[in-house]
Formats: C-alpha cells, structure tokens, sequence
C-alpha cells in the first residue's frame, strides 16, 4: 500500500496531538473537578453535572474518536504499522480499551448524573444510584485518566524495542 508524504505524516501528526490533548485534558478536568464538586443548591449540581456531560459528548468523545481514527491512518499509510514496535500496540490496546470503556461504563454513569440532580435537587447526592455512578466516575474515571496520559509519555518516549518477528 502506498504510504503517506513526509508533509502528510506531519499534519497527521499535528491532528493526532490535538485530539489526545482533547481527550487527555478533557479527561483531567472532568478528573479533577469531581473531586472538588461542592454544590450549594440543586440547581448548582444539576449545572455542574451538566457541564460534566457537555465536556464528555463534545470534547473527550471527539478527542478519543480522533484519536483512534488519526492511530489508524498512522498504522495504515506509514511505515509505524500496527504492532512493529511494542510501544505501538500498547497504544492500540489503550486506546480501544479507552473508548470501549468510556462509551459502556463511564458515558452511562456520567448521563446518569444530570437527570437525577435535575430532578432531585441536593438529595440526589444521598441517593445511592447518584452516589454509586459517581464513585465508579472517580475510580475509574481517574484510573483512564492515568492510562490515557501514560499513553500519551510512551507516544514521545518510545521505550520498548521493535516486537520480534517470528520466522515463517
């Protein structure tokens, strides 16, 4: 297959690096906001819940969706190919397994969060479907967070040698 140009790899790059910025620092604020959530009034919580959805549908999926899709323009039309370096498959995986989840588990729990501040004022944060949505948020949504940006160090790192090719 016909390969990209040399000015082709670098605005694919350029576009690569933008939308992991997205994803990743999308990703550390709805992180770090969590943690310092205070609402006063239902009405706060229903609009910081709310913001916390608009963050995710239109910045953390299109940086995750860019990514993925600028990966495989990577793997396809350049000579980094899919698995010929370890540090690359790592990525692969992290990145799938990162929208896989985000999309199944963590956009679901996040959806979950306005609807029920919407409607429940400052009780929603004692009532147990809210408070355990919001846990796995913080778990987990953190724990993707620590993925997604060890994924973005081993992009510039590279620190694994080119996977040994079996004979045959």
């Amino acid at each position: 297959m016909r390969k990209m140009s040399a000015r082709g790899q670098k605005w694919l790059k350029s576009f690569h690096v933008f939308f992991n910025c997205l994803w990743v620092g999308a990703a550390f604020s709805l992180t770090l906001g969590q943690f310092f959530l205070r609402a006063s009034d239902g009405m706060e919580l229903y609009g910081a819940t709310l913001t916390m959805k608009f963050i995710d549908d239109f910045v953390i999926i299109p940086g995750a969706l860019g990514s993925l899709l600028t990966g495989l323009v990577y793997s396809i039309w350049t000579n980094w190919g899919w698995f010929k370096h370890r540090w690359i498959a790592v990525k692969w995986f992290i990145n799938v397994a990162g929208v896989l989840f985000g999309t199944f588990f963590l956009g679901p729990w996040l959806n979950s969060l306005s609807p029920l501040a919407k409607e429940k004022g400052l009780a929603a944060l004692s009532d147990p479907a809210f408070v355990q949505n919001r846990t796995y948020l913080l778990v987990f949504g953190t724990l993707q967070m620590l993925t997604i940006i060890f994924a973005a160090f081993i992009s510039i790192l590279k620190p694994w040698k080119k996977a040994k090719r079996t004979a045959g």
